[in-house]
C-alpha cells in the first residue's frame, strides 16, 4: 500500500462508512455471531463469522456504529475472509498491536493502517476495535 495522507486515510474511512459492504445479515445459517456494544458511542454490532475447515469462509456485519465502527469493521471483513484461523488471528493481533502503539506486523493490514492514528484519541479506541474483539472472540478455541 502506498504512504497515506491524511485525506487519502479519511477517504477510506469515509467510503467504508458511507458504503460498506460487508454490512448485512448471514446469507445463509451456519455464521457464529458475538453481539458487542459500546457504552460511551452509538455501537451496537453483531459480527458474523463463518469458518469451514480452518479456513474464514466469510464475514460480515449488522447492527448500529459510528463512522470508526463501522469502516473499521467493514475492512476487517474484507481482511479476514478467505484466510486461515492462524493468519487470520495475526492479523487481528497486528490491528490491536497498532491500535496499542506496539511493533506490529503492517503488511497484515492492508487498508486497515488508516486506524493507525486512532490510538491518538482513546475515546476511538473502542470504536475502532469493536468488530475486531467480536472476531476475536469466535475465533478463541478454533
Amino acid at each position: 500500500m502506498p504512504t497515506l495522507t491524511n485525506d487519502m486515510m479519511r477517504s477510506i474511512i469515509m467510503d467504508h462508512y458511507s458504503d460498506p459492504q460487508n454490512k448485512h445479515q448471514p446469507p445463509h445459517d451456519g455464521y457464529e455471531k458475538v453481539h458487542m456494544h459500546s457504552d460511551n458511542c452509538i455501537d451496537d454490532l453483531d459480527i458474523f463469522l463463518l469458518v469451514k475447515d480452518n479456513i474464514i469462509d466469510d464475514a460480515c456485519f449488522d447492527g448500529t456504529a459510528c463512522t470508526i465502527s463501522t469502516s473499521s469493521t467493514d475492512i476487517m471483513c474484507d481482511l479476514l475472509r478467505g484466510k486461515e484461523i492462524s493468519k487470520g488471528r495475526k492479523i487481528i493481533d497486528a490491528f490491536h498491536h497498532m491500535m496499542r502503539e506496539e511493533e506490529f506486523d503492517e503488511s497484515l493490514l492492508d487498508e486497515a493502517i488508516v486506524f493507525i492514528n486512532t490510538s491518538k484519541q482513546a475515546a476511538r479506541i473502542r470504536c475502532a476495535t469493536i468488530g475486531w474483539n467480536a472476531a476475536e472472540e469466535i475465533l478463541k478455541g478454533k
